[in-house]
């Protein structure tokens, strides 16, 4: 297995490399140069598998032996071992055509713990094995930044940067970035949105001398690592509900999204071989990923602070890789393409192609009123709390799923981690104790303008003190 750009300028490279370069040095994202797959045999062999054995076994499939087996295992046991469930991602009933998978088990309760705990222990092995500086610089809308600095605050040779929209993130998301006390982990709350955030981490990115000079390293979607972790909970959870229902046919995935990567984590999923019917991409009111299943068009809207915090996002980091599989892998093309939506802000596909996206993604933008009723709707019906985010997956599955398919929809955080949506719901719940003590904790960020030189400035500061 090597990894090469979707816009063709970067040799192929391995595992290790393919992590640590994180955005392509081309201005592409990096994917495999094939993708695996997976007969039915081994699927039937993988079924009674652990989700930590589930890791190995996929990830063989892509790490070339660069990690000694024995390292790789201690690194995903020591990963999930801070779950609350020893499932890692447990699977629940709602009726007989939905189940959720609940990705809030790991420590600070979203879904994005289940990849960048691994991460976290991978930049932490590499820094030891290569004895060099590692200097992590990602954007949030919310839950990457904590999930991230929860992986490697304090450890040796690793410093983090995360950047996150100042007021546009939950309070709870606040605190969990904003109250961690080492020193090797800096805030930077942004006046703007995530799209400028997301934008001048890119800008960074494709600096080659800014990043080689500082060390930067990739913790947001944009390193196909995450994205890799990700697909492992779409095979766990469909074996789980296989046996729970003792059918083994083509289910759905709702996935509520924002950046297109944990839907295109089941995208890849399904390419390997996994028995996929139909992904649902669950949107907000910033639905431009909607409109792109929907009509072809790929163009950013008019910005829109929701009660889903984490998807309020306009460009897809993700969306480029997708892009270039539907497009017959095309990296010219997709060259071309990305250049046009530079310069025009806009991608608009062939019938032909918009034809091939529909037969595999259904979507829905989920309005707020909408958001609300669900988490009311399914409180009352079920005894269950939705979040924000996880609603609108549901929400999205009631308007695209049926035709008696079994839809799994993605639990993507505690609802304790947005309060203010479900006290609009009219609902009291109780914090677990984690999230509660989070409030009587000190907060260390440094607030900054939406300019490029300001971050740059600060950045130098942390990562050459």
């Amino acid at each position: 297995m090597e990894y090469i750009s979707t816009r063709g300028k970067v040799g192929k490279i391995g595992f290790i490399d393919a992590f640590m370069m994180g955005l392509g040095d081309d201005g592409g994202l990096l994917v495999p140069s094939e993708i695996p797959q997976i007969s039915t045999e081994t699927l039937k062999s993988w079924q009674e598998l652990s989700y930590q054995e589930l890791v190995l076994a996929i990830f063989s499939y892509y790490t070339n032996g660069e990690i000694p087996d024995e390292d790789l295992k201690e690194m995903v046991e020591a990963s999930y071992s801070t779950f609350r469930d020893p499932e890692v991602t447990p699977v629940r009933r709602i009726n007989d055509e939905l189940y959720l998978l609940e990705l809030f088990h790991g420590p600070t309760f979203a879904f994005k713990d289940i990849a960048l705990q691994f991460m976290g222990q991978l930049y932490t092995y590499v820094a030891a094995k290569q004895n060099k500086k590692i200097h992590i610089l990602g954007a949030t809308s919310g839950d990457t930044g904590a999930s991230a600095i929860q992986g490697v605050k304090g450890k040796e040779g690793i410093k983090i940067c995360i950047l996150h929209p100042n007021g546009k993130v939950s309070k709870v998301q606040e605190l969990q970035m904003t109250t961690v006390e080492e020193d090797n982990v800096l805030n930077l709350s942004v006046e703007g949105n995530f799209d400028d955030c997301q934008r001048m981490i890119k800008d960074l990115f494709a600096d080659l001398e800014f990043k080689s000079t500082n060390h930067l390293a990739a913790i947001n979607s944009i390193n196909f690592v995450r994205i890799l972790a990700q697909t492992v909970y779409y095979f766990y959870s469909y074996f789980q509900v296989a046996k729970a229902t003792g059918s083994f046919e083509k289910v759905n995935f709702s996935v509520p999204t924002g950046n297109f990567g944990d839907i295109f984590a089941g995208y890849l999923a399904k390419r390997m071989g996994l028995p996929v019917n139909k992904l649902i991409l669950a949107t907000n009111e910033n639905n431009i990923l909607e409109r792109f299943i929907q009509e072809g068009v790929y163009m950013p809207g008019d910005f829109r602070s929701t009660y889903s915090p984490s998807m309020d996002i306009q460009v897809a980091s993700n969306f480029e890789r997708y892009l270039y599989y539907v497009l017959g892998e095309d990296a010219e093309l997709i060259n071309r393409l990305m250049a046009q939506f530079k310069s025009e802000g806009e991608i608009s596909i062939s019938a032909e192609a918009l034809s091939r996206v529909q037969e595999e993604f259904a979507a829905h933008g989920v309005g707020g009123q909408e958001c609300l009723d669900t988490i009311s709707d399914y409180q009352a019906k079920y005894g269950y709390l939705l979040d924000p985010h996880s609603a609108c997956g549901v929400a999205a599955h009631e308007e695209c799923g049926g035709d008696k398919v079994i839809t799994i929809s993605l639990a993507t955080a505690h609802p304790a981690k947005f309060d203010e949506a479900i006290k609009l719901c009219g609902i009291e719940q109780s914090f677990p104790t984690e999230i509660a003590s989070l409030f009587n904790k000190p907060q260390r960020q440094v607030l900054v303008d939406g300019v490029l030189a300001d971050v740059v400035t600060e950045l130098e500061k942390f990562y050459n003190a």
